[in-house]
């Protein structure tokens, strides 16, 4: 037999209205992550400017001689790190200790026309004294003829007649000599004098013959000492394309030194830097450090934009014009502070590593 039913229980329970709890929980939820990140979005829009588009710069020296030559010695070792001044190879340097001893006793030659032209000038000299010695003695017999042709002439004038006609024909024809003798002397005393000017003139050119052949010999001097390659500044040694025994020609690449130093070379759109100035912090994120944050502060900004620095920037004076947002390269340093932080890892942020740069523009 079965028991009796309770009404009340098996009465219709009421509908009620409105959506589930949970739903509105995760329905608030749901708004307020939203309010949230919307208001995050705005605050970093006000606050904040970001780039990806950034790597790490520095500065690369490359390594280069200034003479052909066969290398010899090598001193240089795959990104070891160097001092500025520090022997990096070494070239055979036989060819231009040639020409320092070729050009060396070409001087000496110089030097001995130099002596033969000072003898000459000596003799040109002496050569023209004895020839102004001459021009005073032919003038003196010049006048002492000429006096005597005048008191014949006058003796042969007077009535009692003191000289004979032959007297007087003498007196002038020695008369006529010695001014033609004058005449010899100064020729000759002229001669002497340009035969001087010609003796001093060929040893100013030997002395500049000289002079060349010294600068020919310094510079075949800086030849030897171009043999041996130094290190320009401190850093490491990178991209070495050299070994021994290989013959190298002047200005070719043998190697790149990489300073220490590195700094941060951000490239941000152009609306992005009417509220950025030098001094604003920044963090930095290398992607070689994932999860390390680094600071950093804004240093300068690059006079024009990086299309204008391409090798063939754009015409926009074509129809073909089309407007697209410019970058403007913003250069960035390291907080020297954040870099200790990172020990003897910092070394390995080098020149080339792609970075996220967001930087704080509060005043």
């Amino acid at each position: 037999m079965n028991a009796p039913q309770d009404p009340a229980a098996t009465a219709p329970q009421p509908a009620r209205s409105g959506p589930p709890v949970p739903l509105l929980v995760i329905g608030a939820a749901l708004l307020i992550g939203g309010l949230g990140l919307g208001g995050r979005m705005w605050w970093r829009s006000q606050h904040v400017v970001e780039t990806d588009n950034a790597f790490v710069a520095g500065r690369i020296h490359p390594v280069a001689t200034r003479v052909a030559g066969v290398v010899t010695e090598m001193h240089m070792r795959d990104n070891a790190a160097v001092k500025a001044g520090d022997l990096l190879l070494r070239l055979d340097p036989a060819d231009a200790a040639v020409q320092v001893e070729r050009l060396k006793a070409q001087i000496a030659q110089a030097d001995a026309a130099l002596a033969t032209s000072a003898a000459q000038i000596a003799q040109a000299r002496a050569q023209a004294a004895a020839a102004g010695s001459q021009v005073a003695q032919a003038e003196a017999v010049l006048a002492r003829t000429e006096l005597d042709a005048r008191r014949s002439q006058a003796l042969f004038g007077a009535e009692l007649r003191a000289t004979s006609r032959q007297e007087l024909d003498a007196a002038l024809a020695a008369r006529d000599v010695a001014r033609a003798d004058l005449a010899a002397r100064k020729a000759g005393a002229a001669a002497a004098t340009q035969a001087v000017a010609a003796a001093e003139s060929a040893r100013r050119s030997a002395d500049a013959q000289k002079g060349a052949t010294l600068a020919q010999l310094k510079d075949a001097q800086n030849q030897v000492g171009y043999a041996e390659l130094r290190a320009a500044s401190d850093g490491r040694i990178g991209r070495r394309t050299v070994e021994v025994g290989q013959r190298v020609q002047p200005g070719q690449q043998l190697a790149a030194i990489v300073e220490p130093e590195t700094w941060i070379v951000a490239n941000f759109k152009e609306t992005q830097l009417a509220r950025m100035k030098p001094g604003q912090p920044a963090q930095v994120k290398v992607d070689a450090f994932p999860g390390r944050e680094l600071r950093a502060r804004v240093d300068s900004f690059a006079p024009a934009s990086g299309a204008s620095f391409a090798l063939l920037p754009p015409d926009n004076a074509t129809g073909n014009f089309t407007k697209i947002v410019q970058r403007v390269p913003v250069k960035l340093v390291f907080e020297p502070e954040s870099l200790k932080a990172l020990g003897e890892a910092a070394a390995r942020i080098v020149p080339g590593l792609s970075v996220q740069v967001e930087v704080e523009l509060a005043d």
